[in-house]
């Protein structure tokens, strides 16, 4: 296949990258197309090495020099190659494109949530988080500071939408991850496995990080819980107990991507 330049942005052929900035519209299109947006050539590239697959590429001219090797892998593979003017791509995705290029990706099926954190040690449970940058910077962390798998909840804010995979910097595909249902029910499940699950809210009989830390749980599974809110109170409830993280300079609490990192770091190993 030869590179197809695109000088109309309502060309059906590139429908997988119409309105990238509506938000509402991305979030249930993208998962009903069993499709996702990748951002960037670092992004891209991890997205590949993960072993996703590429439904197509979208790039301006000048990028196909720096991405010959991405472009000469979709030739032989009868993977199109979409190149167009960035006043075209602007009126086609809604932003400027200055990343190199996007691409869209056939999105991976989902296995059980047990699968995933079948042979794990410490994994984290994102309860209902819906900003989608807190979502990309906690799976950043999880990488980061070696979790075995993160799962969220029906509620949780897509880990594959574009943002989110741009924050995370493309480690959402190197964390293994799941959305583990019913929730919080499963919490049972878990603990009958051996997993000892720690609720990371604001409870006056909450054991310290510091505790939790030092007692060096076999399975470890630490729960965030959403925006503002925080966990819910079966949540909590369920869980094994409640962990805080000590606070000084009269504030109360973090942010939920900045509490995970903590948490994530205090328990490494």
């Amino acid at each position: 296949m030869t590179v197809i330049r695109i000088d109309d942005p309502s060309d059906a052929r590139v429908r997988d990258y119409f309105g990238l900035t509506d938000v509402a519209l991305r979030r249930v299109l993208e998962p009903a197309e069993g499709l996702y947006l990748a951002e960037s050539e670092k992004v891209i590239r991890r997205a590949l090495a993960a072993g996703h697959r590429p439904r197509s590429f979208l790039m301006a001219q000048r990028w196909l020099d720096d991405l010959a090797d991405l472009v000469a892998d979709a030739e032989r593979d009868d993977t199109p190659v979409f190149v167009a003017e960035p006043a075209v791509i602007e009126a086609m995705t809604g932003f400027h494109l200055h990343r190199g290029a996007l691409a869209s990706m056939h999105r991976p099926v989902l296995p059980a949530w047990q699968h995933v954190v079948a042979d794990a040690r410490r994994i984290l449970v994102i309860e209902d988080v819906v900003d989608h940058t807190n979502v990309g910077a906690i799976f950043r962390s999880a990488a980061a500071m070696a979790a075995d798998a993160v799962l969220i909840t029906p509620r949780c804010a897509d880990p594959l939408y574009r943002r989110a995979v741009r924050v995370s910097m493309g480690t959402v595909f190197q964390v293994p991850w799941t959305r583990i249902e019913p929730w919080p029910s499963a919490i049972e499940e878990m603990r009958e496995s051996g997993w000892y699950v720690a609720a990371l809210a604001l409870d006056d009989e909450a054991q310290t990080l510091d505790e939790l830390a030092a007692a060096d749980h076999d399975r470890l599974c630490l729960v965030v819980g959403t925006e503002g809110d925080g966990l819910s109170r079966r949540t909590m409830a369920l869980s094994t107990r409640t962990v805080c993280i000590p606070m000084a300079g009269g504030v109360d609490s973090l942010n939920v991507a900045a509490a995970s990192a903590v948490a994530l770091w205090a328990t490494r190993d």
